[in-house]
């Protein structure tokens, strides 16, 4: 028989000593979590920044944001995360034992299990609950789209695919993106997602709800993202790895050209949606040596990183180059995804629809927030082509010469592909900037490089083969 937990008492009080005897368990849970951005770092302190209860009782559930900080000369004001902390007497069968921070020890909350809330479908329902009917609760709000009301009795089962971020997926009719590091500001997957649907977008998920917190007086900031689920939708990395897979039997296993072309008009079309629904700018000579100067910067960090980047260096520093010569015009520059490839595409039976607005969870969001060229995401995509292509070498005993030559023009067709739909789609047609689309694509491999070596040294040689060939094409 376990002791019944009292639950979260909605006191000041009672939630400040719920947080401090939960903080132990915290500081040890955290770095364990894929989505904690301070993997390799110890913890220097631990501050609770708001706490709410959500439902109190047995179970309870509180909602808790936290600033983590770092040790060191160079460390900053540290990050916030979003915490959804469950309470029971008993741990739940649904919670499996990666989720449990531990056991309450002390005072009033002694022997009570602490987990993460987002794998008990039980709290995730009370959650959706408060989306649907729009409660407030001090600083945190949770807001609705205008529309057909939300269901408030369906339990969530937690998504285990996500690395950045955690998601509930209710049933087959609506999914929940939960933030975890968390910024003051609107999340751009908030802002882009809500822009797109209100001019009437189909190539996105719709807009259901969302809730926020205002944090020490700034903007507020977005917790959560409620939309229609896809769920009759295919991926569109295992896609594409599908037809790769069959090239070793098939050499025309079916034609993925023709749905490329399609992924490339839909591109286009959110493109064209988010120019004529969000500011747009456009950049003089200044502005676009400083984007190439960024550029260079970067590719000057992945050399310190990947030493075997050093003899492209002189080759990829002079794209950055000609991109200045070849716009003395300017560049227009809007709104875009900022983080696109195969995987944040699905395609449903009315078509592809684009996920995930987010942006590089890694940059600021000052700086995902900041409108780019829109064929920095078409270069994106190219990249995502060529890292499915990679897959059909995967396994392969040695060097196969056949295999090599299959990958490569599968890689080619497509790319050639999805730039003509997004041409067809009213986008910028990427062969007539050339420049452009070369030092773009270049940023985003050496991007790459630095990643691959760091977490997954096998694939380096795929951005390497990218960053091979285009440096002998400058």
């Amino acid at each position: 028989m376990g002791t019944r937990a009292p639950g979260v008492r909605r006191t000041a009080a009672g939630v400040s000593e719920l947080v401090q005897a939960a903080l132990p368990l915290i500081a040890e849970w955290l770095p364990t979590q894929r989505w904690y951005a301070g993997k390799g770092r110890p913890i220097a302190a631990l501050t609770p920044v708001v706490g709410t209860p959500l439902q109190v009782g047995d179970p309870a559930l509180l909602h808790l944001l936290l600033r983590v900080e770092h040790g060191g000369a160079t460390a900053g004001p540290g990050d916030v995360y979003q915490l959804l902390l469950g309470i029971r007497s008993e741990q739940p069968a649904s919670v499996g034992p990666m989720a449990v921070l531990g056991r309450l020890t002390g005072g009033t909350y002694d022997g009570a299990t602490l987990y993460d809330a987002v794998h008990d479908p039980e709290l995730t329902g009370r959650l959706l609950e408060h989306l649907a009917t729009g409660d407030r609760f001090g600083s945190l709000s949770f807001r609705r789209t205008p529309g057909p009301g939300l269901p408030g009795n369906l339990p969530g089962r937690a998504c285990t695919a996500e690395q950045s971020n955690s998601s509930v997926i209710y049933d087959t009719e609506f999914i929940l993106k939960l933030f975890r590091r968390i910024s003051p500001g609107t999340n751009p997957d908030l802002e882009l997602s809500l822009a797109l649907s209100r001019a009437g977008s189909t190539r996105i998920p719709r807009v259901a709800a969302w809730f926020e917190c205002r944090l020490e007086r700034s903007e507020p900031a977005t917790l959560g993202l409620l939309q229609r689920y896809l769920a009759d939708a295919e991926d569109g990395w295992e896609l594409a790895l599908d037809q790769v897979a069959r090239l070793k039997g098939d050499p025309s296993p079916g034609n993925f050209a023709i749905e490329a072309h399609r992924l490339g008009r839909a591109t286009a079309e959110v493109h064209r949606v988010l120019a004529r629904s969000m500011p747009t700018a456009r950049l003089d000579r200044a502005r676009i040596a400083e984007l190439a100067g960024a550029m260079a910067d970067r590719l000057d960090s992945a050399v310190t990183a990947v030493p075997g980047l050093m003899r492209y260096r002189p080759a990829l520093r002079a794209a950055f180059q000609q991109l200045t010569e070849a716009h003395l015009d300017g560049l227009p520059v809007q709104r875009i995804h900022g983080d696109l490839h195969l995987g944040q595409a699905m395609r449903t039976p009315q078509g592809w629809v684009l996920l995930d607005f987010e942006g590089e969870p890694a940059k600021p969001l000052a700086e995902r927030r900041l409108p780019q060229p829109a064929l920095r995401d078409v270069a994106a995509m190219l990249r995502s082509f060529d890292y499915a292509a990679a897959h059909l070498l995967a396994g392969a005993p040695g060097q196969d010469p056949e295999l090599a030559l299959l990958a490569s023009a599968w890689a080619a067709r497509n790319r050639a592909a999805y730039c003509a739909g997004y041409t067809a789609g009213g986008g910028v047609d990427p062969a007539g900037t050339p420049e452009l689309m070369r030092a773009l694509e270049i940023d985003k491999a050496v991007y790459e490089v630095v990643y691959e070596a760091r977490h997954r040294p096998s694939w380096l040689p795929i951005p390497l083969a990218a960053i091979n060939r285009l440096a002998d094409t400058v």
